[in-house]
């Protein structure tokens, strides 16, 4: 008697359709029509659901390069590498020693009784690599505001750019309230690394 063929899972779907593109710059568009035909031809009688998540999360594992917004690369060569690459212990002395045991945002050493943490300058799920010249010394505080508030340095970028645009366009009021937000971001130093005056 025959087997019942396996239906493939969305994730072995979606690993399927970049493994076939190997090296290739995909939007997440076509793979996900792909993977819903596939789905559907599996017998399936509801779309699958949330395909485009799946690619996310196979890009924060390290699966999947983020090339840009929407975009995605499957690199044979560095998949699953994001885990397990990182700096080796001579490689974090020499970018310690390299930054003067000092935070490159704001300036805080071991002197000032800070932990010192040595971060990739491109993330690693952004296809960065574990060199030297993609290390730099961050403060604890540093790093965290890096890691987990990575959105406000987004939304200061939009308001320079707002600004600039209202200033072209002569708004006078947009002028002030991006400029009110902007000190905002100055008072309580978020993103001081962002140079807007």
């Amino acid at each position: 008697m025959r087997q019942p063929k396996q239906r493939k899972t969305i994730r072995e779907l979606v690993q399927e359709y970049f493994q076939q593109h190997p090296n290739t710059d995909l939007p997440h568009g076509p793979v996900v029509d792909w993977v819903t035909e596939q789905w559907r031809l599996q017998g399936n009688e509801t779309p699958p659901r949330d395909p485009w998540r799946v690619i996310r999360h196979l890009h924060q594992e390290g699966w999947l390069i983020k090339v840009r917004k929407g975009v995605y690369r499957y690199d044979p060569e560095a998949a699953g590498r994001v885990a397990l690459d990182d700096f080796t212990p001579e490689q974090k002395q020499a970018i310690l020693e390299r930054d003067q045991y000092r935070c490159v945002i704001c300036g805080k050493g071991l002197a000032d009784g800070v932990e010192l943490h040595v971060d990739h300058i491109r993330p690693r799920y952004l296809g960065g690599r574990s060199e030297i010249e993609n290390g730099q010394t961050l403060c604890a505080q540093c790093n965290f505001r890096k890691k987990v508030y990575k959105q406000t340095e987004t939304g200061k970028r939009m308001f320079i750019r707002l600004l600039q645009l209202a200033e072209k366009e002569g708004d006078l009021q947009m002028v002030a309230f991006c400029r009110e937000v902007l000190r905002v971001y100055e008072k309580h130093g978020v993103n001081d690394h962002i140079r807007w005056e």
